[in-house]
């Protein structure tokens, strides 16, 4: 039997968790970077725990005025320090409510930059092993920090279900009228490929190959809840179990 993840990242503000979380297998919960405080982390947590859902960090460059979607122009050692301190709040404030974490999964400018950049991607990994070197860590299929992070983590390759990709792996960018999906059917169109066949179809209409061990569909995108939904419906019709 085929399986597969769902996740989305959550706690950033849209306030949609109760309805989003009965619906995931993970969340990766915004720690203060981009988004998120303590006490949202403490709701988003308690969601989780009462669904049974695995819980991850999702940290970023300490920048909400961007909302972590664009680079920073920092030091190594200031976002190493930054993405350190996001995880461990979150993994302090989930041990408190008897709940361990799972994974860590980067956010925004951060992933795509450890998606191509060496440099960025170590001090990713070096910083989650600093916290705990149990962790795993989600991932884009054929990135650098996939490749980097597999001797010294557990990765989880990840693909988009709400966002477009180009032939080269890349994500469509969110300006673009294609970029980010959100009607359900074109989700699943997009989807079952993935799964199924182990296959990605880019915006330029070409067959890749692609493995995915966890999907994605971000909180924020529109119909989020409905396009959930949707997908758990399609793929329990097809056999593929949510784990």
């Amino acid at each position: 039997m085929k399986t597969i993840d769902i996740n989305s990242d959550v706690g950033e503000g849209v306030g949609n968790e109760a309805l989003l979380m009965p619906l995931l297998s993970s969340c990766n919960i915004a720690c203060g970077g981009h988004a998120g405080d303590e006490d949202i982390m403490r709701e988003v947590l308690a969601f989780a725990k009462a669904y049974n859902v695995k819980i991850g960090a999702h940290p970023s460059y300490p920048d909400k005025d961007n909302f972590g979607r664009s680079i920073m122009e920092i030091s190594d050692n200031v976002l190493k320090e930054s993405i350190i301190d996001q995880i461990s709040k979150l993994k302090h404030l989930a041990e408190e409510n008897g709940q361990h974490l799972h994974h860590v999964k980067p956010h925004g400018a951060l992933y795509n930059q450890a998606a191509i950049d060496k440099r960025v991607a170590m001090l990713i990994i070096e910083a989650i092993r600093s916290v705990d070197e149990n962790l795993a860590i989600y991932v884009p299929y054929k990135s650098v920090i996939a490749k980097l992070a597999k001797p010294y983590l557990t990765t989880i390759i990840e693909g988009f279900a709400d966002r477009s990709y180009h032939q080269d792996y890349t994500l469509v960018s969110r300006t673009h009228a294609e970029g980010v999906l959100n009607n359900a059917q074109d989700v699943v169109a997009h989807v079952l490929p993935m799964i199924m066949k182990d296959n990605l179809i880019s915006l330029e209409g070409h067959i890749l190959p692609f493995k995915v061990d966890t999907l994605c569909v971000h909180g924020d995108t529109e119909n989020a809840i409905d396009i959930v939904r949707a997908l758990r419906s399609q793929l329990h019709s097809e056999g593929i179990q949510i784990i």
